[in-house]
């Protein structure tokens, strides 16, 4: 799930990027205020990588999507993309424990010792 969700999280990484640069074009928001605001969500999405294990990890998460799709009020676009990768989100979490149960079980059928004939 780990792997997923931090894809999840890099690709967020650049989007937001992209869109600080179409928000700069907005005359009511200046340069500082922008990069500012982008800068900690990219900051925050890159260190959101490292802690999806512990607890209130995936909750981050979750908050990060709706500050996405909140930021639609500014660049329209978010709206779109911001719901593109929650639902990205979700199917990282849903998926990836999927894929995290079956390799627990195959780990678990490969460490039982196979019976002597």
């Amino acid at each position: 799930m780990r792997t997923l969700c931090a894809s999840t999280l890099i690709g967020e990484f650049f989007v937001i990027g992209f869109a600080g640069l179409v928000a700069m074009k907005d005359d009511s928001l200046t340069v500082s205020t922008v990069w500012t605001v982008s800068g900690i969500a990219m900051l925050f999405s890159l260190l959101l990588c490292g802690v999806l294990t512990r607890p209130g990890g995936l909750q981050l998460g979750w908050a990060l999507q709706i500050a996405l799709i909140a930021s639609g009020f500014v660049v329209p676009h978010m709206f779109f993309l911001g719901a593109v990768f929650a639902g990205l989100w979700w199917a990282s979490i849903h998926y990836g424990r999927q894929v995290d149960a079956a390799k627990a079980r195959f780990a678990a059928q490969t460490a039982e010792p196979e019976p002597q004939a």
